[in-house]
Parts: structure tokens; C-alpha cells; sequence
């Protein structure tokens, strides 16, 4: 068979041989095309110190529930829900009419029995007198003596009825016993208060504030430790070691506090002690019954290597990080990490700070696969993300 043009199977199977030729790539270079490019880095390194991490709570360092101490129909409430109020601020105030009159026949009978008193006092003072040149009997001497006597207990008792009105009346405004901020009122004007009994409203001190929380033997005994070097004791003071919290909202800056307190006795039931931290509030942030997760120093200064949470992977129940020599090769080492520091996850055993990490791209590596490095710098501090779940 003769194929138009003659010679024509031997032109097309080298010019096919020629177009596969050309459009085939080297092997190295599909193996470069094909390595996936990912961000490295040098681990941190420098002293630290590990912290223990405790979950608490705020309580406020005082607290009042309002209460009267008189009877009474509510006449006027002087306070806006939730507000702040100064020691000595008029609250309430309860209807003083009857106090008022109370008060009143006190000093009524005060004036009266003064009068009486001043009397009897003259007429004993000119007994006296008569008795000294013989023109008085010593039993009439003795009646002016017993009623002066009892002129002058009169008095007193009515002194007392009239400090007693006096106080009545004073109760009749209830003032704040306590800076703070208040709650809401929760009697109404016109409503029968009955005394000690009656709530009317509450107070919280809210600077400073207070944060407990429940410490396990091992670290009691560790703090105590570092309390003693500091001449002090977790119980008195709390040794003045420096603490810091952290909210749940993370947009909120970190407060930094002391121990200042320790029961005086583990708990039986949980084997475990509560402690307390002491923090400013001057900003009224921190609230009474908050949340709070209190980082507490458990360790002295030592070399340390820190890496971000997203340069740590995990393989089954281990921690591994994924590590770039020389030559762009990939090998998987085994980590035991801790707690995290200026945002970064403390690596304790595995690692000694002079490795190339993957710190961006775990998911397109494995071991033994070659990768294209981008070399990057971490910062000394990284920004503070959400706690990832161990």
C-alpha cells in the first residue's frame, strides 16, 4: 500500500516520536512542580517559667444585704438601679412621723426630768447648809438626798429613751454601709418594711476584687515552698506570689494579682485546698461571680522551646511536629508539650531549638516527602487564640 506523498509512515511515526519527545518533562523537574510549598520556622527559645492553670471565680471582697432596722411604710427610694454608691449614701428613706413624735416626748421628758434634777439638787445643796448649824433634822436631809437620787436616775432614764428615739429616728434613713456597686431596689414605695427582715437591696464592693480557686496537694506544697523563701506563708498572705488572669472573652487584656490567702485545711472529700488572689478593679471589668482561668508560676527559670499550637500535630494519642532538613526532606518527631506562654505552646521533651518546624501547611506533608520551605521569623510573643483541645 502506497500512502499519498510516499515515505509517509515513516514522516508521522517520527514526527510523533518528536511531539512526545518534547512535551515530556524531566523527572526532576515534575518532582519539583509536584513539592508542596509550606511555611518553616526556628523554634523560640529562651528562659521560661510554667505556669499551672486553675479555673476560679470572682467574688467580691465585700458584700452587704440592705436591710432596716426600724418599722415602717417605705417613703422614698434614693438610687438608680445598678448604680455606684459611696459609704454613707442615703438609700431609703422609711416614714419618720412617728419617730419624729417618739423623739420629741423623749426630749419632752429629758427637759422635764433636767428640771427636776436641777431642783432637787438646789434643795439638798440648802439642807446641806441648815444641817451644818443645827436648823435641819438629819431625816429631812435624807429626803432631800433620796429625791435628788432619784431626780438624778429620772434624768438618766430619760437620757436613755431619748438616745434610744434618737436612733430610731436616724434608722428611719437607711444609708449605704459600704462603697460599691448597688442592685435593684426590691421593695417598693408605700410597702410595710419590717426590721431585719425586710431585704431591701444588696451591695458588692467591686475594687479591689477577689478570685478563688482549688489547688491539688502537689501544688499546694510547691507554692508553700516558694511562700517560705519569701518569709511568708500561704495561709497569711499567700506568700505575695504574682498571678495572672485571663477571661473568657480574649479581646480583654490579661490582670495581673497576688496570693493573698489559703484555707487552713485540705478538703477531706476533694483533696484539695482553695486559695485566693487578690486583683485590682479600678475599672469595674471583673464582676462578682465571673469566671476566671488564674495561671499560677509552678516552675523556676529554665531553657525552654516554644512553637505555635498550629505548628503541632497529632498522631493517635501522641504529639508530633514535622521537621525540614537541608535538603527540603520532611521526618516526623514525637513531642510532649505543656502550658502556653506569650501565646505559644511550650515543647518539653523532643525538640532542642536548632530544628527547621513546619509551622504552616501540616496537612500537605508527611514523612519522608520533599517540600519547597518558606523561611519565616516568630515573633517573641504570638497573639492569643482560642485554647485548642488537648
Amino acid at each position: 500500500m502506497t500512502w499519498p506523498g510516499g515515505g509517509g509512515l515513516g514522516f508521522l511515526t517520527a514526527g510523533l516520536l518528536a511531539a512526545l519527545l518534547g512535551a515530556a518533562p524531566s523527572t526532576a523537574s515534575a518532582q519539583e512542580q509536584q513539592a508542596p510549598t509550606v511555611t518553616v520556622a526556628k523554634p523560640i527559645t529562651r528562659d521560661i517559667v510554667e505556669d499551672d492553670q486553675f479555673v476560679g471565680r470572682f467574688e467580691a471582697v465585700d458584700e452587704v444585704a440592705v436591710r432596716a432596722r426600724v418599722a415602717g411604710y417605705l417613703q422614698e427610694v434614693h438610687f438608680r438601679d445598678g448604680a455606684i454608691v459611696k459609704a454613707g449614701d442615703l438609700l431609703f428613706t422609711i416614714d419618720q412621723r412617728p419617730y419624729q413624735a417618739a423623739y420629741d416626748a423623749a426630749k419632752s421628758q429629758v427637759d422635764s426630768s433636767t428640771s427636776l434634777l436641777d431642783f432637787s439638787r438646789m434643795q439638798l445643796e440648802r439642807a446641806e447648809q441648815l444641817a451644818k448649824s443645827g436648823n435641819l433634822s438629819v431625816s429631812t436631809l435624807d429626803d432631800r438626798r433620796r429625791e435628788f437620787l432619784a431626780a438624778q436616775a429620772q434624768n438618766q432614764g430619760a437620757q436613755a429613751s431619748l438616745r434610744t428615739a434618737s436612733l430610731d429616728l436616724e434608722f428611719t434613713e437607711i444609708r449605704a454601709p459600704l462603697a460599691g456597686r448597688i442592685g435593684r431596689r426590691l421593695i417598693s414605695q408605700g410597702n410595710l418594711i419590717q426590721p431585719d427582715s425586710t431585704l431591701l437591696t444588696t451591695i458588692v464592693a467591686t475594687d479591689p476584687i477577689d478570685f478563688y480557686f482549688d489547688i491539688d496537694e502537689r501544688s499546694y506544697f510547691a507554692y508553700a515552698r516558694d511562700a517560705r523563701t519569701r518569709g511568708g506563708s500561704m495561709q497569711e498572705g499567700g506568700g505575695g506570689i504574682d498571678v495572672v488572669v485571663h477571661l473568657a472573652d480574649r479581646n480583654e487584656k490579661a490582670f495581673n494579682g497576688k496570693l493573698d490567702f489559703a484555707e487552713n485545711r485540705m478538703d477531706q472529700g476533694t483533696g484539695t485546698m482553695r486559695v485566693r488572689a487578690r486583683f485590682d478593679n479600678k475599672d469595674g471589668v471583673l464582676q462578682p461571680g465571673m469566671f476566671g482561668r488564674i495561671n499560677v508560676p509552678g516552675s523556676l527559670p529554665h531553657p525552654g522551646v516554644l512553637l505555635p499550637d498550629e505548628a503541632v500535630g497529632a498522631d493517635q494519642n501522641r504529639r508530633v511536629v514535622y521537621v525540614v532538613d537541608d535538603a527540603g526532606k520532611v521526618s516526623m518527631k514525637p513531642v510532649r508539650t505543656g502550658p502556653r506562654i506569650d501565646g505559644y505552646r511550650v515543647i518539653r521533651e523532643g525538640l532542642s531549638g536548632d530544628e527547621t518546624v513546619v509551622v504552616n501547611g501540616l496537612m500537605r506533608v508527611r514523612p519522608g516527602v520533599t517540600v519547597k520551605p518558606e523561611m519565616t521569623t516568630l515573633p517573641p510573643k504570638a497573639t492569643e487564640t482560642e485554647e485548642p483541645s488537648q
